[in-house]
């Protein structure tokens, strides 16, 4: 019997260089979205999946992402006090059942693989989920994870999320081989990482979501150093790929990549326009600086 993802890791401890000077103070999963940090879209995605703990690798300075996450006494006495309601039902949607958090540290920045490594006594001998927090993704009828997770249960094995890309730009993504169908899934024969160009297997890039099988710890535990210097992922999956089958999962719906600058952008814009209570105003002054131009 498959059994059910429970537990979803989230590695935060990343420096977040591109969004210099913002993130010398503020760790970049804390950037916000209109009104909500990055990180808490993650969260929301793996709440819908139906993920009971909620695993966080992180660094030092992102003690505030803990602190999101917790119960913020002082500001919800005064604003109980004073009778919003309002804002004390948002700060306790946000908010994960107490004991569903574990925080471990990542004392190295190692790479991906290394942070994943991180997480496996918390996660222990179960499959489970890994959610790039820079990644927000927008499903059409339902959440990228959910969406991966009613893959597992008819599959079993290991799932990753890929969308597509133009051709011409695959050699910047890590890209998968397709092989044969099965219901929602196909089975990926190979994963390379940034191929030269010309020989990518396909235009399908892993978006950053996976669901693994526990083994992979204990190859991430002997990996050597790949890419850039760091313990990668992607070379364990590789590895993992010779045991086990691995699937993929054409997302159905918008990603935004908040480790852009674009990308955050076009997140607060979008974001931004859905809620009823900005749209109007908002469209009205995009409208302006668009005619300003």
């Amino acid at each position: 019997m498959t059994k059910k993802i429970r537990k979803a890791v989230f590695p935060v401890a990343g420096l977040g260089t591109r969004f210099l000077p913002a993130t010398k103070a503020m760790p970049k999963e804390m950037l916000t979205v209109v009104d909500k940090p990055v990180i808490q879209y993650i969260v929301d995605e793996a709440r819908e999946a139906g993920i009971e703990h909620f695993i966080f690798v992180t660094g030092r300075n992102k003690a505030v992402i803990e602190d999101h996450f917790d119960l913020a006494y002082e500001l919800e006495a005064t604003l109980r006090s004073r009778g919003k309601k309002a804002e004390l039902a948002i700060l306790d949607a946000q908010r994960p059942p107490p004991g569903t958090t574990s925080f471990t540290r990542q004392q190295e920045p190692l790479g991906l693989g290394h942070a994943v490594w991180c997480a496996r006594d918390l996660v222990g001998d179960e499959p489970f989920a890994v959610m790039l927090p820079d990644m927000i993704m927008k499903g059409h009828t339902k959440s990228c994870l959910a969406q991966m997770t009613d893959v597992f249960h008819e599959t079993g094995g290991n799932v990753v999320a890929v969308e597509e890309c133009p051709p011409e730009l695959a050699h910047q993504y890590g890209i998968v081989g397709v092989g044969d169908a099965k219901g929602e899934a196909f089975r990926i024969t190979s994963m390379v990482e940034k191929p030269p160009k010309g020989t990518a297997p396909s235009n399908l890039f892993i978006n950053g979501r996976y669901i693994l099988q526990p083994r992979i710890f204990e190859l991430l535990e002997t990996q050597e150093r790949g890419a850039g210097n760091e313990i990668q992922l992607t070379d364990s999956m590789r590895a993992l790929m010779d045991e086990d089958a691995f699937w993929g999962v054409r997302f159905e719906g918008k990603t935004y990549d908040c480790g852009s600058k674009v990308g955050f952008l076009a997140a607060n814009v979008a974001y931004g326009l859905e809620r009823k209570d900005l749209r109007a105003e908002f469209r009205a002054e995009i409208e302006a600086i668009l005619k300003g131009l």
